[in-house]
Parts: C-alpha cells; structure tokens; sequence
C-alpha cells in the first residue's frame, strides 16, 4: 500500500490545549516532517482548525489518536496526498 504524504483535517478542539501544543504533539510522531495548524473559527468552548500534516508516512491512526487525547474530535478528513511525491493541486479557476 502507498504511504500517505499529505493529510488536510477539519478539526473541532477545545482551547487547551493550544494550537501550539496540539502541533507539536502531531509532529513529533514517526513519519511526520510538518504541521500547520490554521483556526478557522472560535466558539465559547471550542475552535474549530484546520490541521495540515506532511510527511513521508503518515500513519492516520497515530494522527487520528494523537488528536482524540487531547479531547478535539476530526470532524472531516479534506484531502489526503499519498504515492511516490505529493502532487500539488491545479488551481480550479473558480477564484476569477
């Protein structure tokens, strides 16, 4: 099976812990070479972010786990990347 290289998540998370930490607790498992972690909107209790994780295997479940810890729930998986090289989206034009 091919190795996942790019993985883009609709997240809902608490605001602890903070992007800050949620990042590099993704970033520190096997296979992951970066993070980015963007907000997208703020609630009373929650966040709703945006998680970008690049690597050269990504293992969904250690991600999917990593997050569920820290009490944020994925609410949608966006994109996904995975073969030899990542290969960069073409732009739809729907921005003209």
């Amino acid at each position: 099976m091919s190795e996942i290289k790019r993985v883009v998540l609709d997240v809902l998370k608490p605001h602890h812990p903070s992007i800050v930490e949620l990042s590099q607790r993704i970033s520190v498992l096997e296979g992951i070479s970066g993070v980015n972690i963007t907000i997208i909107e703020v609630d009373q209790d929650t966040e709703t972010v945006k998680i970008t994780i690049e690597g050269n295997a990504i293992e969904f479940d250690d991600v999917e786990t990593a997050i569920s810890e820290t009490g944020a729930v994925i609410h949608s998986v966006d994109s996904v990347s995975a073969g030899k090289r990542l290969v960069e989206e073409a732009e739809t034009g729907q921005d003209r």
